[in-house]
């Protein structure tokens, strides 16, 4: 299969990249530090990547950012930047992929525990991340010509990055799976 994984220089994209390229032609899509440069934030971006990269047989995304602070404290500006990047930019992805990927193809997010298991701080995130797996959910019903989504929930990011994180986006790009959040945490323990 040929993949494109955005966010592929990321400490989980770079784990991802890694098991991927075990078993597929990898394509490594990064805000700066790659070949192949995209911006989530703007849409513009996505579409001339999309133009670049040409047909592939999936899409996954371990990039995105939003803001970590306390629910009063964060500003309009940092809200924003989780919707319009990580929210956003996946979506975007997804929407703007459609027409690239392969027949019977797929989509794998990026979430994160957080929508399910808040903490203090986490209000921002928290929230994109639910709007994530909600998309995914809602999505799985209408993408056209067998092409599936789901998300990876990796947990906590620590470092070396545990195999099973590379395993469970493999499973998500190669099981005929669709609208599922695969929780690596919950499935850890």
């Amino acid at each position: 299969m040929r993949i494109l994984v955005v966010g592929a220089t990321g400490k989980v994209g770079a784990a991802v990249t890694e098991a991927l390229e075990a078993r597929h032609e990898v394509l490594r899509a990064s805000l700066t530090r790659s070949a192949l440069t995209v911006n989530l934030a703007d849409p513009g971006s996505i579409r001339r990547l999309y133009a670049e990269v040409g047909r592939v047989d999936a899409v996954v995304c371990a990039a995105g950012q939003a803001a970590f602070g306390p629910f009063l404290a964060l500003s309009d500006a940092e809200f924003a930047l989780g919707l319009s990047n990580k929210l956003m930019g996946q979506v975007n992805l997804v929407r703007f992929g459609v027409e690239v990927v392969a027949d019977d193809g797929s989509f794998t997010l990026t979430t994160g525990l957080l929508s399910r298991h808040p903490t203090p701080g986490g209000a921002a995130i928290s929230m994109v991340n639910a709007g994530l797996e909600g998309f995914v959910r809602a999505a799985a019903s209408e993408l056209p010509r067998g092409i599936r989504i789901n998300a990876v929930a990796p947990g906590p990011v620590r470092e070396p990055i545990p195999a099973v994180v590379g395993q469970t986006y493999i499973q998500a790009v190669e099981d005929r799976i669709t609208g599922q959040v695969l929780d690596i945490a919950a499935n850890a323990g």
